[in-house]
């Protein structure tokens, strides 16, 4: 069950899980260039329905449509979609939003929950923890950035695979012991070992 927490406290403990597991970790390699130059939008959203959670997607576009010093947004689920499959309807609502506002080819979504289970695995396998996060979120990604940070990345297309080989390595107590950390405020996450 997913706690309510403060919005300083939802912003600290996706900050945290941006640096100790993302970056830490290396889930993406992209992301510790845009964390060193604070160029991630974490925007808090208390939408508990879909409309609420489309609504703020939109003006998320456009936030980023009209500053481009913002290179990616964290949409942070606060209150809602703390189940998985519900947050999956989201998602693809939230995919069909973007080609009908003609962003397509312009932005993409990641996501990532802190139930998130990949549909070829089990839940406990050590793979889910690459898109579990501390809250439910949507990431909005340039895909003009993405393309050229692939262009510039050797063997890109191993990435997820290196991602789940690496994610097994820990494996599952250490990955939890990470994101619950993350939730930790008080508490500096543990040193991935990475």
């Amino acid at each position: 069950m997913i706690k309510i927490p403060t919005p300083a406290h939802a912003v600290s403990a996706t900050q945290a899980w941006v640096q100790s597991v993302v970056v830490g970790l290396n889930f993406c390699p992209f992301a510790g260039k845009e964390l060193a130059n604070n160029r991630i939008r974490y925007e808090l959203s208390d939408a508990t329905d879909m409309q609420a959670a489309l609504e703020l997607l939109v003006v998320e576009l456009e936030q980023l449509d009209q500053h481009s010093d913002i290179e990616t947004t964290l949409i942070i689920f606060t209150q809602g979609f703390a189940q998985f499959h519900p947050f999956l309807d989201l998602l693809d609502v939230a995919n069909q939003l973007i080609s009908d506002q003609d962003y397509e080819g312009i932005y993409q979504l990641a996501s990532f929950h802190p139930n998130y289970c990949f549909a070829d695995a089990t839940a406990d396998d050590p793979s889910n923890f690459t898109n579990r996060s501390p809250y439910p979120m949507l990431h909005i990604i340039r895909e003009h950035s993405l393309e050229q940070a692939l262009e510039r990345t050797t063997n890109p297309e191993q990435i997820p695979q290196r991602n789940i080989q690496l994610a097994r390595e820990v494996g599952t107590p250490k990955l939890q012991q990470l994101l619950d950390a993350c939730t930790n405020t008080e508490t500096k996450a543990p040193d991935t070992g990475a």
